[in-house]
């Protein structure tokens, strides 16, 4: 039996901007956060930490993260997992588009 809430449509989700120029959708599950982003050239996340995992994709664009003093130029194909309490801050050097997945839930997200 499959259950009412098992299929969605992405296009229903609304877009939430949770810090300048970082444009988000998210889907929420029981275990994970998954964020769908998309990045404006120049903008900046700053220095922060969380205590859940993040994987950090990126599908188009170039986006440098520097993840506890080690940067790197994040592009498709070259991906970033951050571990709990690791600080870490980015640029988007051009127009982005990032799917970044929390685990555990990212309750403070579910909020927004």
């Amino acid at each position: 039996m499959i259950e009412v809430d098992t299929f969605k449509n992405f296009d229903d989700i609304p877009v939430k901007e949770v810090a300048p120029g970082f444009l988000s959708k998210f889907i929420h599950t029981e275990t994970n956060t998954i964020n769908f982003v998309e990045v404006k050239i120049g903008s900046i996340i700053p220095n922060h930490q969380h205590p859940h995992q993040q994987c950090t994709f990126i599908l188009e664009g170039e986006f440098q993260l520097i993840v506890n003093n080690i940067p790197q130029v994040l592009k498709p194909g070259i991906f970033a997992i951050i571990p709990p309490f690791a600080w870490h801050h980015g640029k988007a050097i051009t127009n982005c588009k990032l799917i970044d997945i929390f685990s555990p839930v990212r309750e403070d997200y579910k909020a927004l």
